[in-house]
């Protein structure tokens, strides 16, 4: 074993191979900070020049991608209040408050402290908990995805603000919204128009209810620029704060190795699902959207942690993680690798020369988030009459992009207006975003389980899995109504106390 490792080393230590990883470090970072432009792209779009280099520098070369972008999206997330992708939505709940009181800078450190800490451990557990982890996730089916589900959905009460009534509301919409297209079965709901049987983008979904509401208040209510804003002020993250948040960055690490592991899940919600716990179990819960650091830790650290796991079922079983890693399993065949158990036996060589390969990527990921964090802060200094216009070109061109559709900007253009409104009546936007993003999956799997059982109920608790999932659920929900029935009577006593 140390014989091949100490040659995996060789083949991966040369400079081919760091100018790839390198490249696609800094590559991903800068689509990932430009709105639309999601890392799916960038490994697209980077995979035909793969076709001339060797197996190992071309999955070097994507996966790179892959993380640089997935943290990449978290700078216009905090800068500007525009998720560079799905997965730094979460990021905007407390990264843009820290910016727009003169913290960019420090959020940034956090994210990226974060976003590293993360993909290390994500590294490590793919290389030692590979074969153990997809075991477990080849246990995942139907059943057990609800109701995952149907816990994840919990996060709404989290993330819901002031008002739990206003985040249920949200989260209804998005919902509804999720509904649009296509059924598993053939049939269209709200297909008003061809373009919506294939459903509502996530991105345009997700850049309109961000980042367009922003420009729109802008420039209906003219504020004056920030002064706060304009100063980067100490930016400096110290070791006080770091500490503070030390726990719950390893906590959405594991969450996001986990939920990585297991298909068809991704960052976006292994981010929330994290931030939900951070939020229910800090000390500074309740400071949660209003610029805490720890909200941010938590996000980035699930975030990056579940890329690398992404790759757990793919070299294991041969299954993609999600969509990135299915353009990933292209580049294997295509250089003659085929992922899953007989890769450990015919290419070990290859293995652990890859997995060496990410742990540099880690690294580079941190050389290159330093390298840029002090450039991106200057984005707070930019004057808001040149600031908007910038944002909008983004934002139109990073959709356009995607898939050269008018109606994705269409979809963009409606949900800023949707966004806004929600704005005035102080609906949350994360809500919303969160059902979206998790209404498809609920639907199909609870779709799917009943049609294996003909309808019988009992297919949902078949399994510990399932039981376990359940059982969370209902502990989950008898907290939230005991926190706010604690809440309403707290209030209610002050008032009381006010009138005497």
């Amino acid at each position: 074993m140390w014989n091949e490792l100490l040659y995996a080393f060789q083949e991966v230590a040369t400079l081919p191979n760091f100018l790839a990883m390198f490249a696609g470090i800094w590559g991903g970072v800068i689509i990932g900070a430009i709105p639309g432009m999601t890392g799916t792209m960038a490994v697209t779009l980077a995979l035909p020049f793969t076709f001339y280099l060797s197996p190992v520098t071309s999955i070097l070369l994507l996966v790179a991608l892959y993380k640089g972008s997935t943290y990449g999206g978290s700078i216009s997330a905090i800068l500007i209040k525009t998720p560079g992708t799905a997965s730094a939505a979460c990021t905007v709940l407390d990264g843009y408050p820290m910016a727009r009181a003169g913290k960019g800078g420090k959020a940034l450190n956090m994210a990226l402290i974060s976003s590293c800490i993360g993909d290390f451990i994500s590294n490590i557990s793919l290389f030692f908990l590979a074969i153990p982890l997809a075991t477990f996730a080849l246990r995942v089916g139907p059943p057990e995805f609800f109701m995952l589900m149907a816990f994840s959905l919990t996060i709404v009460a989290s993330i819901s603000g002031r008002s739990l009534v206003l985040g249920i509301i949200s989260a209804c919409l998005g919902l509804l919204l999720a509904t649009v297209g296509e059924d598993m079965y053939g049939s269209f709901r709200f297909a008003l128009s061809e373009d919506m049987k294939s459903g509502l983008g996530m991105v345009p979904v997700l850049i309109g209810l961000f980042a367009l509401p922003e420009l729109i208040k802008m420039i209906v209510f003219r504020p004056e620029d920030n002064a706060a804003a304009m100063k980067l002020g100490d930016n400096r993250l110290t070791l006080a704060e770091f500490r503070g948040s030390i726990k719950s960055i390893c906590r959405g690490s594991i969450i996001g190795v986990i939920l990585g592991a297991i298909p068809g899940i991704g960052p976006s919600t292994a981010a929330f699902f994290s931030y939900s716990e951070a939020r229910r179990t800090s000390k500074n819960g309740d400071k949660f959207g209003e610029g805490e650091l720890e909200g941010i830790a938590a996000s980035e650290s699930a975030n990056n942690g579940a890329c690398g796991a992404t790759m757990i079922p793919l070299l294991a079983l041969g299954v993609p993680g999600d969509v990135i890693t299915g353009v990933m399993l292209g580049a294997f065949m295509i250089h003659g690798l085929t992922p899953g158990p007989l890769l450990f036996q015919n290419n070990l060589g290859d293995v652990y020369a890859l997995f060496i390969g990410i742990l540099f990527s880690s690294v580079f990921l941190f050389v290159a988030g330093k390298a840029t964090a002090g450039a991106f802060t200057k984005i707070s200094r930019i004057p808001q009459t040149l600031l908007l216009p910038c944002i909008l070109i983004l934002c139109v061109y990073g959709i356009y992009s995607i898939g050269a559709s008018p109606f994705d900007v269409t979809v963009l253009l409606v949900m800023g207006v949707v966004g806004f409104a929600m704005m005035l009546l102080n609906i949350p936007a994360a809500p919303f975003l969160i059902a979206f993003i998790l209404g498809p999956m609920f639907e199909d799997n609870m779709r799917r389980s009943l049609a294996i059982s003909r309808g019988d109920l009992g297919v949902f608790f078949q399994s510990w899995i399932s039981w376990g999932f359940f059982a969370l659920t209902v502990l989950f929900v008898i907290l939230t109504i005991r926190r706010e029935w604690k809440k309403w009577r707290d209030n209610r006593d002050a008032t009381n106390a006010s009138a005497h």
